[in-house]
């Protein structure tokens, strides 16, 4: 028999590599990987993989916003060159980014790159995310995130016309908004982007495993969350020690294509990595909770996009389908052989549908 501690550092280990992940799918291409390369060999290009690329070097100026519970926020802003700011707004437009869970504001590498200096815009990092206060450790609900971007708003973008843009868990926020303040909306909003995200339902998802097995996840995942949250050193000691599970599993449910750049896939894997158990055991429960098909209303009549990848596992095309339907006049974009992180994976589509509802959104804001 193995060590009384053995199976606490074996359940942490799993816990760990699961972060920002639902289930190890990914295990058996994993283990045979295991046979073929040394653990040397794949922790030498990993390190190798982590000075490669420009990825999280683009910075703004940096600012903070106060949520209402006392949680300091962070917040970058890059602005627009001159003689582009007022360009068919009638004023200063200012684009948003709000990121998804497990990531943070650097998750839109490459749109900021592409904007940048063409439009005034908005990065900040989610409460528990990338440089932000993780706040009083309690469970945290989307409409708490609401009400963070909203105070991220004020700070950062106090008057102008605004373009809301969200991923993931940063769409669900940006719904979260709209429920909370839709004269903000009425007022204020000239355009808005759902990328990978839900309106709800998330209880229904599959996760690419059978039913059977993703409603054994479902059932033991809030529980171990929560004892292992109150472990967090050994959970972090475990997913260090289960590298290569963790990185198989970011692969197999952020992205789709072969061909994906292996620096952006260890990119990726550093964003999540760098997300505390704690944190996840916090966030996890508002996710079933969910329930915003109602506040997209706020949205009717706006220059819209929804955009998912067509093998998006977490957030499934389906969800972006239910935005669309509720945002009539919405253009809906499915990229090509793209996963969840598809603004990484396929970021010239997002751009390119993202400089399209900008340019939507002046024109309406000349005609209105």
């Amino acid at each position: 028999m193995g060590e009384p501690g053995g199976g606490v550092w074996r359940r942490a280990g799993i816990a760990g590599a699961a972060i920002g992940v639902l289930a190890a799918g990914a295990a058996a291409g994993v283990a045979v990987e295991r046979l073929t390369v040394s653990r040397s060999v794949r922790r030498k290009a990993r390190l190798a993989l982590d000075a490669t690329g420009p990825f999280g070097t683009l910075r703004g100026t940096p600012g903070r916003a106060l949520a209402d519970d006392g949680t300091i926020l962070a917040y970058e802003t890059d602005e627009a060159e001159a003689g582009r700011a007022d360009e068919g707004f009638g004023g200063p437009l200012t684009v948003v980014f709000s990121h998804g869970f497990c990531l943070d504001q650097d998750s839109w590498h490459y749109q900021r790159a592409a904007l940048r200096g063409r439009v005034r815009t908005v990065f900040w990092d989610q409460r528990g995310h990338g440089r932000s206060e993780r706040g009083g450790g309690k469970p945290v609900g989307i409409e708490l995130l609401g009400r963070d971007l909203k105070a991220v708003v004020d700070a950062a973008a106090p008057e102008g016309p605004l373009v809301l843009v969200g991923h993931s868990m940063g769409g669900m926020t940006v719904m979260a908004l709209a429920e909370q303040y839709p004269e903000l909306v009425r007022d204020r909003v000239v355009g808005v982007a759902f990328v990978g995200t839900s309106p709800g339902r998330l209880e229904e998802v599959s996760y690419g495993l059978p039913l059977a097995g993703v409603n054994a996840v479902r059932r033991v995942l809030p529980g171990m969350l929560r004892t292992l949250g109150s472990q967090a050193e050994l959970v972090e000691k475990g997913r260090r020690a289960t590298a290569d599970l963790f990185a198989g599993l970011v692969k197999k449910y952020s992205f789709a294509s072969k061909d994906v750049d292996p620096a952006v896939v260890r990119f990726a894997e550093r964003m999540i990595e760098s997300v505390p158990v704690d944190v996840v055991a916090e966030f996890y429960p508002a996710f079933g909770a969910h329930d915003k098909l109602a506040a997209l209303a706020a949205f009717r009549g706006l220059p819209a996009l929804a955009l998912v990848g067509d093998r998006d596992l977490v957030t499934p095309a389906a969800h972006t389908e239910a935005i669309a339907e509720a945002l009539p006049g919405a253009e809906r974009v499915v990229v090509p052989d793209a996963g969840h992180l598809v603004m990484l994976e396929r970021p010239e589509a997002v751009t390119e549908a993202l400089a399209a509802l900008l340019a939507r959104a002046g024109e309406g804001t000349d005609n209105g």
